[in-house]
């Protein structure tokens, strides 16, 4: 960032009243400076040039050119973290999942009414999606050949194979990377990526046209089986429950942990107790700690545990916590994550 430790926002949406009442919430916290708002994407563009912000908050449906066009307009100039506030989270549209699939950081719902009101009285995600968007980077999306970390991990002694993954901000994209990568006989994987309610059955669906594994939004009973990818539905937490001779998922509601619901230390913790040395623990990008101590309980019961490494993390938040309390055993680049998954069945 370019002023210490403000954040130099932009505000694309074609809404004057959500730029009016955004522009005046993000200026009141600490930290935050909005340095301009436009009305449509060609527009921005021109704001940019003259003037670059840190974050962006840009809408989806907008004249002239839409949000996501405009993504990977930015991406391949200048990439820059970009926040989606839409309705179109909300109802959990493909059109969403493909922003956040072009370079976008994260995503938030806006209601399709009570706008004004809820802009100024419960904005706390835009707000929290901002200084996590700048507390991170954007890449450009690209398919560079992997780098094979030294060593990988080889299978250990216990149950059956199972992998299980934790992710946040960023972790759409580098879950593309890692799911497309993997062969269609690897062990079962189950994923808990932060994300609003309804938008994980968006992303596994487009998951599942992308990838030679099966991936689908988890069912409570579901059994996880060789070359399926299990994705925690937003709003509800998952974990794993032993079922001879494998393991099912439990998918159930309850309080927030670490702030999220679902919570990836609520998974790691299951996996530790019911799967231990069978499972590989994974760790990738995203803001705050949710997962560390979870993925150090998988270590003890004898899991093998990584971590994406700072240098392919978007925020290095989640994993570092979980470097620092000794949860991790490597850190590896996020292109050789799925050679390790591969590698442990």
């Amino acid at each position: 960032m370019t002023t210490g430790a403000t954040i130099r926002t932009l505000i694309v949406d074609d809404s004057a009243v959500v730029r009016q009442v955004l522009s005046a919430r993000l200026g009141a916290e600490p930290g935050i400076e909005v340095i301009g708002s436009a009305s449509d994407p060609i527009f921005a563009m021109k704001l940019m040039n003259r003037d670059w912000p840190d974050v962006v908050i840009l809408d989806i449906e907008m004249p002239r050119m839409d949000g996501i066009t405009f993504v990977k307009q930015v991406m391949s100039i200048r990439p820059t973290p970009i926040v989606i506030c839409s309705t179109l989270v909300g109802r959990g549209a493909r059109t969403a999942m493909d922003a956040l699939a072009a370079g976008a950081v994260s995503a938030v719902p806006k209601p399709t009414t009570g706008l004004k009101q809820y802009l100024a009285d419960d904005s706390g995600d835009v707000v929290s999606a901002v200084r996590a968007a700048a507390a991170g980077r954007a890449r450009r999306i690209g398919r560079a050949p992997a780098r094979l970390p030294d060593a990988a991990p080889g299978p250990h002694p216990g149950g059956p194979r199972i992998v299980a993954i934790g992710t946040s901000t960023g972790g759409t994209q580098a879950l593309e990377r890692v799911l497309t990568a993997l062969p269609a006989g690897v062990p079962g994987v189950v994923v808990v990526q932060h994300m609003p309610e309804r938008f994980t059955a968006a992303f596994a669906d487009r998951m599942n046209e992308l990838c030679a594994v099966e991936v689908r939004e988890a069912v409570d009973a579901d059994r996880v089986t060789d070359g399926l990818v299990l994705v925690a539905p937003g709003g509800r937490h998952l974990e794993l429950v032993a079922d001879a001779p494998g393991y099912r998922v439990r998918v159930f509601d309850g309080p927030p942990v670490n702030r999220h619901r679902p919570s990836v230390d609520v998974l790691f913790r299951s996996v530790a107790k019911v799967a231990g040395s069978g499972a590989l623990g994974v760790i990738m990008t995203g803001m705050g700690d949710d997962g560390a101590r979870g993925l150090l309980e998988m270590r003890r019961a004898g899991a093998a545990t990584v971590a994406q490494d700072e240098a392919t993390c978007v925020v290095y938040g989640m994993p570092k916590e979980a470097v620092l309390l000794g949860a991790v055993e490597r850190e590896v680049p996020l292109p050789a994550i799925a050679e390790v998954i591969r590698k442990h069945g």
